[in-house]
């Protein structure tokens, strides 16, 4: 197994292609092996190059970044970081298993924490594991909806946030906030719409405002008004009024 992580670029931009190499030479332990303009070359260079990593542009003047990764076969699978101007294929790019998802434009510092993940994942396997652990993902079901992690765009980044990481999510006027254990992200979404994308069979809505992961609570409080106070493993309480009791009541007899 090489020492380097062995990467190509792809972008049919002549100055976005010239930027990313200057950050990339000040990354250690990363090889430029092929710089391409479009789908057709970079399909060529990853077949001939075999390369670790790819930084795939997802507008390209012959092909979209998507379809490149439809035609890599298992052996050829690279770990893919996309890098676009726009945050509206995120969620397609999430579906598709990249490793990461780069708004352009990015700094130093946003390329490094990508970096940083591809390095975590080269470690944990040869390449020829990694590419097929990659190309297992996108073999399934793209259709489906995923509830484990969740694509959230906060300042002007795209984050994957994994489900079990949310302690609880509250509506805060046009927003919705979601809160981790160290980390806090505004959505410009209803609370509706956020439930929607949680998995039922763990999160559940305890008030008209509040949603809850069922892993974090530690304990149910009664009140005399027939609610409940909800104490989380953090130390945090949250309300259950009493129309979302009965529901509270179910998931958690069902899971335990």
């Amino acid at each position: 197994m090489h020492s380097v992580i062995r990467t190509i670029i792809a972008d049919d931009e002549p100055l976005a292609r010239n930027k990313l190499r200057i950050l990339l030479d000040a990354e250690s332990g990363i090889e430029v092996v092929a710089e391409c303009r479009n789908a057709a070359e970079t399909i060529a260079a990853v077949r001939s190059h075999k390369p670790d990593l790819l930084f795939l542009d997802i507008q390209m003047p012959d092909a979209d970044g998507f379809e490149v990764l439809n035609t890599i076969s298992a052996g050829e699978m690279p770990a893919t970081v996309f890098t676009t101007a726009y945050d509206q294929f995120a969620i397609r790019a999430f579906e598709a298993h990249a490793l990461d998802y780069l708004l352009k434009p990015f700094d130093q510092e946003r390329l490094h924490h990508s970096i940083e993940r591809a390095q975590a994942e080269y470690l944990k396997s040869h390449d020829s594991e990694l590419a097929q652990r990659l190309l297992d993902a996108l073999s399934k079901d793209r259709g489906s909806r995923d509830h484990h992690r969740l694509v959230i765009k906060a300042g002007g980044r795209v984050v994957f946030v994994d489900a079990d990481e949310i302690h609880w999510v509250e509506a805060a006027a046009n927003y919705v906030k979601l809160k981790t254990e160290k980390e806090s992200y505004l959505l410009r979404e209803s609370i509706g719409h956020v439930s929607e994308r949680l998995d039922a069979a763990q999160f559940i809505r305890i008030h008209r405002s509040t949603i809850v992961n069922v892993k974090q609570i530690k304990e149910l409080q009664p009140c005399n008004s027939g609610e409940y106070i909800v104490v989380l493993k953090s130390g945090k309480e949250l309300s259950c009024s009493r129309g979302y009791r009965a529901g509270l009541q179910q998931l958690i007899e069902n899971r335990f």
